[in-house]
């Protein structure tokens, strides 16, 4: 699992491509992925803390990047532990590639502009990757702790959706 960037509805891969590669990812590649899709969503709350102009905006982004930047951390332990080298892969790459395209469109945007395309972009983000993670990334691993890490990860991620789905009702 490791080092990426910035999120979106647009920068995540459909479910149909995690699923066609869910026979061949391994457990190293599925930990790369779920650390890349974190980093995605912590780079886009650092982002948002510093651009969000709504301080409920603020408040979930600082919300994404503590949550997610705690899960990380928890990954990286138990890579350590596990003496597990992370795989890039196509996915994870190309989950990079999209979050970076991302990143920089909403840069482009200000005020309550951003507001809303950050806040629809990260409900739509944890919607596709919550079902990446049920459908494809924890049936895939085989490792226990692995599989009960990402368990963990998509009770709370899934918080997040609806979180994320509440707020973007709020704003204009």
């Amino acid at each position: 699992m490791f080092r990426r960037l910035i999120l979106a509805a647009l920068l995540v891969l459909p479910g149909a491509a995690f699923a066609a590669n869910a026979a061949k990812l391994n457990d190293a590649q599925i930990a790369h992925i779920a650390y890349t899709a974190g980093n995605i969503d912590i780079a886009a709350g650092q982002q948002a803390i510093k651009k969000a102009s709504n301080p409920n905006v603020k408040a979930f982004a600082e919300e994404m990047v503590r949550d997610h930047t705690a899960v990380n951390d928890k990954a990286l332990a138990l890579v350590k532990k596990l003496g597990v080298t992370p795989e890039d892969n196509a996915t994870s790459k190309a989950l990079s590639k999209r979050a970076a395209a991302k990143l920089a469109e909403l840069g482009k945007l200000s005020g309550g502009a951003f507001d809303k395309a950050y806040v629809d972009n990260e409900a739509a983000y944890h919607t596709t990757v919550n079902g990446a993670l049920k459908d494809t990334l924890i049936p895939g691993a085989s490792n226990g702790e692995l599989k009960s890490l990402l368990e963990t990860g998509l009770t709370l991620f899934q918080s997040h959706q609806e979180h994320a789905e509440h707020l973007a009702m709020s704003l204009k």
